[in-house]
């Protein structure tokens, strides 16, 4: 019975977040972001600055235990699959509250990036830095930046894209259009819209994080 309700529960979600996600969301996308150093998965630490040949970057906040946030890891692989060769490398970072949420903790990050063959760097933000640097709200939270004069700009912000769990059915491929419109030197035509998944709580702040 109670799986019965969590799959209704999430299905009613994810049909409301489809929608959501289409609806334009006007934010100030355009500024600079500082570089960082964070803790891979392989023990590394990593920073904008081991990417020197880099145009931009996909940067995704994201972590092991929102329901959301598990439907996109294969999409992860693809898009840094893609990308990465062309000087547009996917990073994800998870910076969610671990003492709320255990399976967050950066050890069972190495083991789901072990078990889901991940291609891309997945960091571990502990103290939850850079994503207030990023004012990230949930999720999955999708980041475009590009080099401009050497400052790396935000070009887009928000979902990923417009279906979480049909992939097959997805119609707008935010993350992917606004790196192919950077790439051919256009402006990004939709430079924001609204992240949907699991809201990020930093630590001090009342409440746990639900999906919306």
């Amino acid at each position: 019975m109670k799986q019965l309700i969590f799959t209704t529960l999430m299905y009613l979600f994810l049909s409301q977040s489809v929608a959501q996600s289409r609806i334009p969301y006007q934010i100030d996308t355009i500024r600079k972001v500082e570089d960082f150093k964070l803790k891979n998965v392989d023990g590394r630490w990593v920073s904008l600055r081991n990417f020197p040949k880099a145009k931009g970057f996909i940067l995704i906040f994201t972590c092991n235990h929102c329901p959301f946030a598990k439907l996109y890891p294969p999409r992860f692989n693809q898009l840094n699959a893609k990308y990465k060769a062309l000087g547009v490398p996917l990073v994800a970072i998870s910076s969610t509250d671990t003492n709320t949420y255990e399976e967050d903790g950066y050890h069972e990050m190495i083991k789901k990036a072990k078990s889901e063959n991940f291609n891309f760097p997945y960091l571990f933000d502990g103290l939850q830095a850079v994503a207030k640097s990023f004012k990230a709200q949930k999720t999955p939270h999708a980041f475009v930046i590009w080099k401009e004069n050497g400052i790396w700009m935000v070009k887009y912000e928000g979902a990923i894209d417009d279906n979480g769990a049909e992939p097959g059915k997805v119609e707008n491929p935010f993350v992917a259009q606004a790196v192919d419109e950077l790439l051919k030197g256009k402006k990004v035509s939709i430079p924001s819209t609204k992240s949907i998944g699991c809201q990020i709580y930093f630590r001090g702040e009342e409440g746990k994080g639900g999906m919306e």
